[in-house]
């Protein structure tokens, strides 16, 4: 329905705009910026004053669990859980059940994404056949069928030679590979940052190394290639050097990090609270200095949730047995928000590394908001604050913020320019 949004203060990081104006939303798209065009009657008004108008957020990582796991979540409600935390637009990795491998698999996921009628999805396909490592899969059945980029998640390859083939095919297709780099023989049994609180409470270590040196040869590849990559969840300083190393080069590479690792460092483990329990793990506090700085400077380009909800016995358990992940889409901006409260990042460099930076690296019709882009938008009150867990829609409750008031309060969050979720 036509709708106005009255004496918001608009913040679009992709154009620099920052202005307190009214907006006019109508047949899904931005209609109008300041004066409503001649004729255009509103429907529905919504009073802005004193909120933050920005872009959707786009999340390049939240698990939706579905098909597959149906007991940790599923699409109707991450999705809302999603619009929860102020995000548009979010991209699943390929780690269902089947494997996000085929072209049904990819349509069932954007069918049910399409009933639930919150969030708009972006699947991430399967880059290998059952994230095997070996054969490829069908990708541009897959791009096809709706895939926007191609994984294999923490797997990896079972040689370099099949990495270096796969990462060949997508180029010629002009395809985005989606790349974690985490050396498995070096994080073989780790729980933990091998660092003082690992040694200290006597959990197995994953060494910087892990990361660092699955990361220079990826890139090494990506080189070799050609092919537009995606590095997602780094978690070291020196993997974020690595990355501002490469760009000064040239290659045509992008970076994001799990909101989580801006905020939480290991020493948070010193509970043995199996909700600290992430792969890769939660870093130093340099690594953590490092990772900020990188996305200051917009080397790291985009932050995510990297949601992953699971069920409450799978984190029942000693902290070595428990299953990794974090479930904070619904929290996601108030979150964010935490860097502006503690003076390290401005508003809107946070809102571009949420908005434009992710949906620039997957090339996403996302991240805009601007006159014709789709109505795709957040109101915020950044004088407000939220109780995180005081409305949870998440299946998974495994997040270590809960009971935590944080800064920011998401009002509304809009989807062509339909409230899909209201506070």
């Amino acid at each position: 329905m036509p709708t106005t949004i009255l004496g918001a203060r608009l913040i679009d990081p992709a154009s620099g705009r920052d202005e307190v104006t009214d907006i006019h939303c109508q047949d899904g798209k931005v209609l109008a910026i300041g004066a409503a065009p001649a004729g255009f009657r509103p429907v529905h008004t919504l009073d802005a004053t004193g909120l933050v108008a920005a872009p959707g957020l786009v999340d390049l990582s939240v698990a939706l669990r579905e098909p597959g796991y149906s007991r940790k979540g599923n699409i109707a409600s991450e999705t809302l859980a999603a619009t929860a935390g102020g995000v548009t637009s979010l991209c699943c990795p390929p780690q269902t059940r089947p494997v996000l491998d085929t072209a049904a698999v990819a349509e069932l996921i954007l069918d049910r994404a399409r009933l639930s009628g919150h969030a708009k999805v972006y699947p991430i396909g399967a880059l290998t056949r059952d994230l095997a490592g070996e054969q490829l899969a069908e990708l541009v059945a897959l791009r096809d069928a709706g895939c926007v980029a191609f994984g294999n998640g923490l797997a990896n390859f079972t040689n370099q030679r099949n990495l270096s083939r796969a990462l060949e095919y997508a180029a010629t297709f002009d395809l985005t590979v989606v790349m974690h780099s985490q050396d498995a023989d070096l994080a073989a049994g780790g729980l933990a940052h091998e660092g003082p609180p690992a040694a200290f409470l006597g959990l197995a270590g994953i060494p910087e190394t892990a990361e660092t040196v699955a990361l220079a040869r990826n890139l090494l590849l990506v080189e070799q290639a050609g092919v537009r990559a995606h590095f997602t969840q780094l978690t070291t300083a020196r993997g974020a050097r690595m990355i501002a190393e490469a760009q000064a080069r040239g290659l045509p590479v992008t970076a994001d990090v799990a909101m989580y690792q801006l905020i939480l460092t290991d020493e948070a483990l010193h509970g043995f609270s199996s909700l600290y329990h992430v792969q890769p793990p939660l870093r130093s506090v340099a690594d953590r200095e490092g990772l900020r700085a990188a996305v200051r400077s917009g080397v790291i380009s985009a932050i995510s949730s990297h949601h992953q909800p699971h069920e409450a016995d799978a984190k029942d358990a000693p902290f070595g047995e428990t299953e990794p992940g974090i479930s904070s889409v619904d929290i996601l901006l108030p979150l964010a928000m935490t860097l502006v409260h503690d003076g390290l990042l401005d508003l809107p460099t946070l809102l571009a590394r949420l908005t434009s930076g992710p949906a620039t690296a997957l090339r996403l019709p996302a991240g805009r908001l601007a006159t014709g882009a789709p109505a795709d938008l957040v109101l915020f009150d950044p004088a407000s604050s939220t109780l995180a867990g005081e409305t949870w829609y998440s299946k998974g409750r495994n997040c270590p913020f809960l009971g935590h008031c944080l800064p920011g309060a998401v009002r509304y969050t809009l989807v062509d320019g339909r409230v899909a979720f209201q506070r």
